[in-house]
């Protein structure tokens, strides 16, 4: 592994941004498809996966978090808003939820020769309206 792949999964790790770590390890001012492109090889890059990886598991070592003390968390702040009538951040807590199950991505079933799409970007209105018919 170079340096300088090194301090891409560094600053990856710190902004969870590749073209952003990707510019701050190679310093520099490439064109955005180019640094995209980069970053994007270097994300599936063995040494870089494994590195990140060992520097994730340093992390949650060092700070003793879970996914389960993060959703515990999450939900104490979803209740909290929704108690406040702040339908804003009960989404918002909803949604950081959904992302840490990986349950934020659309799905699409495959059915016979067509396609169904789940909705799963819901407005905030939406996702309020949700929140309000589920039992708490």
């Amino acid at each position: 592994m170079t340096p300088k792949q090194e301090l891409f999964a560094q600053a990856y790790l710190e902004t969870s941004n590749a073209s952003e770590a990707y510019k701050r390890a190679y310093n520099t001012q490439a064109n955005a498809n180019t640094v995209n492109r980069k970053a994007s090889q270097l994300l599936k890059h063995p040494e870089v996966i494994k590195l990140l990886a060992d520097l994730q598991a340093i992390h949650r070592q060092r700070h003793k978090l879970t996914i389960d003390d993060l959703l515990q968390e999450l939900e104490q702040s979803r209740l909290l808003a929704l108690e406040n009538i702040q339908c804003s951040a009960a989404v918002t807590a909803t949604m950081s939820k959904a992302k840490l199950l990986g349950l934020d991505k659309q799905i699409i079933e495959h059915k016979a020769d067509s396609f169904v799409s789940v909705k799963v970007d819901f407005t905030d209105a939406e996702l309020c309206a949700i929140i309000a018919a589920t039992p708490h």
